[in-house]
């Protein structure tokens, strides 16, 4: 009775497995998907949408401050956001540091991050699919994911930069 028991629990649980992993891996969004909503508020306390964004190459970068990747790419990202800004790039960062608005905003300001920076929303991070940091979603000025970026290599770095340019010359 126990093992008939145990193993009834086991299918059921094997079953909410494989139903819930198409929903989960339809969620993380792919090249020529629309990119998910995203509504947050900066630190600076500006309502934060992507519909803001559209016309414009987006650059999202989900990153935490605790993240030795995620340092070393920051100055980078404020380096494309200057070079490319007036062309219409336009950076966010998203932090992952839960509940520590204030400590976002000391590394905002030591880092000298020169675009906004919101804390990510669960459902945010749910809907992008993260699974390592940094993470970088580049999405085009129609709002469609052109490229997901991970880690900060000077290579990744270099790709990202290319698509970024490419997407700009883009009408």
């Amino acid at each position: 009775m126990q093992m008939l028991r145990l193993s009834r629990l086991f299918v059921a649980a094997a079953a909410l497995l494989v139903l819930g992993l198409p929903a989960r891996a339809h969620a993380i969004p792919q090249k020529g998907q629309p990119a998910p909503a995203i509504k947050v508020v900066s630190t600076s306390g500006q309502q934060i949408s992507l519909a803001n964004y559209k016309g414009y190459v987006l650059v999202v970068d989900f990153f935490a401050t605790w993240c030795p990747p995620c340092r070393e790419a920051i100055p980078h990202l404020n380096s494309l956001n200057k070079k490319y800004g007036k062309q219409g790039l336009q950076v966010l960062g998203l932090s992952l540091d839960e509940g520590d608005e204030g400590g976002v905003k000391e590394f905002i300001a030591s880092k000298r991050i020169s675009y906004p920076v919101a804390l990510a929303s669960q459902d945010v991070q749910t809907d992008y699919g993260l699974r390592s940091l940094p993470t970088v979603y580049v999405i085009n000025k129609k709002g469609v994911v052109a490229d997901k970026f991970m880690g900060g290599s000077e290579e990744t770095l270099r790709n990202m930069e290319a698509l970024i340019k490419k997407l700009l010359a883009e009408q």
